[in-house]
């Protein structure tokens, strides 16, 4: 295998460069720090926003990596780090290339700039289980570039020639014994023109990735000095908080804010705009409790008369009712097989809203002035993000910066194409200003007005009818899937909706199983706020699929694995690399389990990585348990395994608590029921089973993990439970009554 040559003249870069700029994206500037090389990329990629439009781009300079004189080397991260490891990640892509020694490496969470941008959604963005995917090539180039960049400075103070050296553990490494640290260099590397190709390493040369790597943030996050969105705060800042209408949209009538005023440290209250056509009161104080405690003393009497108010039993019954109704065709297949079918499976699958619920609740700070609007936010969607703030606060955008702060978790509820809590600061830094009064706001979330009143992972149900012959055979699937779109009226509608349906929808229904479905939709409405959430239409259709695959296995009295392998036939060996991992792992098959304990068994592609689950679970006086799982991940180049096996422990647990009683979003009269974790489940540490994670090896660009570990898990533990039961369930979370 040779070595991969890329030349950045022929990427068909649509962008148009800043004057005095190369047109390959490469951009050298003075180090801000006191010298040293400081080297920025950009990668055009497939950006489908641009294609689109086909408009031409203008590339904001910056920098993504920074050589110090001291031999330290920060990497500035194009993405929000929120736990999923994307710091250490890419930083060990440019390690690898560079050929830098770990310890020498920092990280740093980029602020928003075109520069940054996601090289194939056109957007600076952390979302999709895009990260590694995406930026694999990126950042080993920048790695590689800069590597050329030290090497030709290198080669030119010793007189040497550049195929005479060759970099490691932070050196240049020369003929005759010279040696020189990256540090010493920087400055000369300056010097140096930028490379017209680049040259990577070949994976039998990699030092880097592919080892475990303990975390880059690690040591900051355990020692508690790792500051977080709700950590910061500068000199002189006032904390606000949002009385919201408890049904969406509704308005402020009136209110009284007399006793919230006379609380201590209560500075003001005053209405403010809210998401989606609604409107609330916000209290400004001197900190959290004292706003808290104005919040609490608020009179307000809400205008509810021109919404609707949504009722969880009511839209089951209408979503039943819909689905017996012709609906939009995604896919069409032959059904006459289901008048010859001598077995039938006619089943409704239910799925509730979901809270995202991330441990760290929404919050940001801003600074508004008449020149400028600075903000500091835990920040997904960095680009709509800047760009709302700017249309809300009246500025230009170059007047607005926006700072990416660590984030504690998000499961895409930091990712709204709305901005609502980033326009909601706005709009209270606004409305702070306008009554005299000037300085940072921050404006902070609680758990209950995230659980109450934020965005939710969109209800479902499935209507599936199969005809089967004697042998169990498919002979038709006829499937209807009803919900709300979460992409229908955002920016990402045309890359994801097709002829009136949401591809995240149905993704995982049709894509693996060679089975003639039929496959229809139909866009219900509902005033609800939905979004994405981890995994995304994955968290519902893997269920549905999982389970009735390996309901009609047993119904052919096949072995569950040995049936989905004859589905998958030979065009999804990556699928089969999974399974086969997992049942390796398990003993699945040769083990004998303890009496009461069953195996269960699921496979699922999202993000294009394949991750595949046997699992170990009984049930107690009605009470399922899981006690352990083995996970076979096929997600092609694993860049660090820890992440990987993290990423995998982390979904499980999230997976898990979507089946225990109690996780559900419902509704009634319009306003959700639940409000924190006392009565909105999620999994606890005394649920968590024992994880073993096996990664099929594969030399092939990396694929996404951020999100694969959860489809698969739910529908593997119901499939145990159906085993030791004889019950099949037909809807999350769990009920085995």
């Amino acid at each position: 295998m040779r070595n991969e040559r890329i030349t950045i003249s022929d990427r068909n870069d649509t962008n148009q460069p800043l004057p005095g700029m190369s047109r390959r994206g490469f951009l050298k500037v003075a180090s801000a720090t006191g010298g040293g090389l400081v080297l920025g990329f950009f990668v055009p990629g497939a950006n489908k926003f641009a294609r689109a439009e086909n408009e031409k781009k203008v590339i904001t300079p910056n920098a993504f990596l920074r050589i110090a004189p001291d031999n330290s080397i920060t990497v500035a991260i194009n993405r929000l780090e929120f736990g999923q490891g994307v710091a250490t990640s890419l930083s060990m892509l440019i390690a690898e290339e560079l050929g830098a020694s770990w310890s020498d490496m920092r990280a740093e969470l980029a602020n928003a700039s075109a520069i940054y941008s996601d090289p194939v959604f056109g957007i600076q963005m952390t979302g999709g289980s895009s990260t590694i995917k995406n930026s694999y090539l990126q950042y080993r180039e920048i790695g590689a570039a800069a590597r050329a960049m030290l090497i030709a400075a290198a080669a030119k103070k010793w007189q040497v020639t550049e195929k005479e050296c060759h970099t490691e553990n932070s050196m240049v490494m020369g003929p005759l014994g010279y040696k020189a640290g990256f540090g010493s260099l920087a400055d000369a590397a300056m010097q140096m023109p930028v490379p017209e190709s680049v040259t990577l390493k070949k994976p039998d040369q990699f030092t880097v990735i592919g080892k475990p790597t303990l975390r880059i943030d690690g040591l900051a996050k355990s020692n508690g000095s790792q500051q977080f969105g709700l950590d910061f705060s500068l000199p002189g800042t006032v904390v606000a908080l949002i009385a919201r209408a408890p049904v969406f949209g509704a308005t402020v009538a009136s209110f009284d804010g007399t006793a919230a005023l006379a609380i201590k440290g209560v500075r003001s209250v005053f209405k403010v705009p809210t998401d989606r056509g609604g409107s609330g009161v916000a209290v400004i104080a001197d900190g959290y409790w004292p706003a808290k405690l104005g919040r609490d003393a608020l009179v307000v009497n809400w205008n509810t008369a021109n919404v609707d108010k949504l009722d969880s039993g009511r839209q089951s019954d209408a979503f039943k009712a819909l689905a017996k109704t012709p609906g939009i065709v995604a896919k069409k297949a032959d059904l006459s097989g289901m008048a010859k079918a001598v077995k039938k499976i006619s089943v409704d699958y239910e799925f509730p809203y979901l809270a995202h619920a991330p441990m760290e609740p929404l919050n940001c700070v801003i600074d508004l002035t008449d020149q400028a609007c600075t903000v500091w936010a835990g920040s997904q969607f960095q680009t709509f993000d800047h760009g709302a703030i700017a249309r809300t606060s009246g500025l230009k955008p170059e007047q607005v910066t926006l700072h990416t702060m660590m984030a504690g978790g998000g499961f895409g509820r930091r990712a709204v194409p709305s901005s609502d809590y980033i326009v909601e600061a706005v709009n209270v830094a606004k409305a702070y200003r306008e009554s005299g009064k000037s300085g940072p706001v921050k404006l902070i979330w609680s758990r209950e007005d995230d659980i109450k009143g934020g965005y939710y992972r969109p209800s479902h149900l499935h209507r599936v009818e199969i005809g089967l012959d004697q042998k169990g055979q498919i002979l038709a699937w006829d499937h209807t899937v009803v919900g709300q779109s979460i992409i229908t009226g955002t920016p990402f509608a045309p890359m994801f909706v097709k002829d009136g349906v949401d591809e995240t929808m149905i993704e995982g229904l049709t894509e693996s199983y060679n089975i003639p479905m039929n496959l229809s939709v139909h866009n219900a409405q509902a005033n609800v706020p939905v979004l994405w959430w981890r995994s995304v239409g994955g968290t519902h259709t893997a269920f549905v699929m999982e389970t009735l695959i390996d309901e009609i296995a047993h119904l052919a009295g096949t072995d569950p694995v040995a049936y989905r392998k004859t589905l998958l036939g030979n065009d999804h060996p990556r699928h089969i690399g999974a399974l086969n991992r997992a049942v390796q792992l398990s003993g699945y098959g040769k083990t004998r389990l303890p009496s009461g304990h069953a195996f269960g068994v699921a496979v699922h592609e999202s993000f294009d990585s394949v991750v595949a689950y046997v699992v170990e679970a009984s049930v107690t006086r009605g009470k399922p348990r899981l006690h352990r799982v083995w996970a076979g991940v096929h997600c092609n180049q694993a860049v660090n395994p820890l992440t990987i096996e993290a990423q995998v422990q982390g979904a499980v647990l999230m997976a898990l608590g979507t089946t225990l009683p109690g996780a559900a979003i419902t509704l009634k009269d319009g306003v959700v029921q639940q409000h924190n974790f006392d009565d909105y489940t999620v999994a606890r540490m005394p649920d968590m089973p024992v994880v073993t994670v096996g990664i099929v090896p594969s030399n092939d660009p990396p694929t996404g993990m951020g999100e694969p570990g959860l489809p698969p898990l739910a529908p593997a533990f119901a499939n145990a439970i159906a085993s030791l039961t004889g019950k099949r369930l037909r809807k999350l979370p769990f009920d085995l009554a």
